[in-house]
């Protein structure tokens, strides 16, 4: 799951159908190919599905993925049958990387959520769903705009209950107060032993449950921290470079120029003249 969010950011997504399903006693489709990604969620009910030859058993609080490449057997039981809300939808990869767009289709990038997952928040999934079959009902482009924002918050829920049942609450909110610290303290130096006591966690063990559960290690996160804060003051005040380099955490400049072109893409000051050029557009 580590490079879930990672990549669910870079897609977008067009909501081809939405709604809630009951299941008839014994309901069953043998040896269908799905057309489209699609998503299950049961609500109420039992039954199983069949995906590349492996069974799975479903109930409340599974959640099932379906891509164009299975093949799916699908049976609700003939007692408590199968109740779930399902999304059909479409995608390609489109996101910004070092001042450059990039893009996919579909068929060349592998959606990152196959196969049947358990979900804990069992609450919170359900509210975005019914907003997903409501909306369903309507149309024009506002709608439209309102799904794709509801799904992403959907998906959004999926990769934070994932994280959250990677980690047990003790160490995820260790993990949690480091974070906190290094956004409040990013200014002066933090060493990575720091850390990890303030997480009361060995270094190894910190390293690890941080980037198990924000995907990256705690400097590297702490360097885009610092990365994001340095744009925002080239972008909305005249500070040189290397009163910016002081203010997020680096006293040498030259680290920091290389560090942030790393990063960004660009150096500081060749981002600072971007940045005036489209302000005069």
């Amino acid at each position: 799951m580590r490079n879930l969010s990672l990549t669910l950011n870079k897609l977008t997504f067009s909501l081809l159908l939405a709604g809630h399903k009951s299941c008839p006693p014994n309901w069953n489709r043998q040896g269908k190919r799905p057309k489209f990604h699609s998503l299950w969620y049961i609500t109420k009910g039992y039954g199983e599905v069949v995906i590349n030859g492996k069974k799975h058993k479903l109930q409340p609080g599974k959640l099932v993925v379906f891509t164009p490449q299975m093949i799916c057997d699908k049976k609700a039981a003939r007692v408590h049958p199968l109740e779930f809300y399902f999304v059909r939808f479409s995608y390609a990869m489109a996101f910004e990387e070092k001042d450059s767009w990039q893009f996919k289709h579909a068929h060349e990038v592998t959606f990152p959520l196959q196969g049947v997952y358990t979900i804990s928040n069992h609450s919170a999934v359900i509210v975005l769903l019914e907003q997903l079959n409501s909306l369903s009902n309507k149309h024009g482009s506002t709608v439209n705009m309102q799904q794709k924002i509801v799904f992403q918050e959907l998906l959004l829920t999926f990769v934070e209950d994932f994280q959250s049942q990677m980690l047990n609450g003790d160490s995820k909110k260790a993990i949690e107060g480091t974070i906190d610290y290094m956004v409040n303290h990013y200014k002066n130096t933090i060493t990575l032993s720091e850390l990890s006591q303030i997480a009361g966690l060995s270094v190894s063990h910190y390293s690890r449950l941080f980037k198990k559960y924000i995907g990256l290690s705690p400097i590297e996160y702490l360097t885009h921290l610092r990365m994001k804060r340095a744009k925002e003051l080239l972008v909305l005040s005249d500070v040189k470079v290397k009163e910016v380099s002081q203010n997020v955490g680096y006293e040498d400049e030259l680290y920091f120029s290389r560090t942030f072109k790393r990063i960004v893409g660009v150096s500081p000051s060749q981002f600072c003249e971007d940045q005036k050029n489209l302000r005069s557009i």
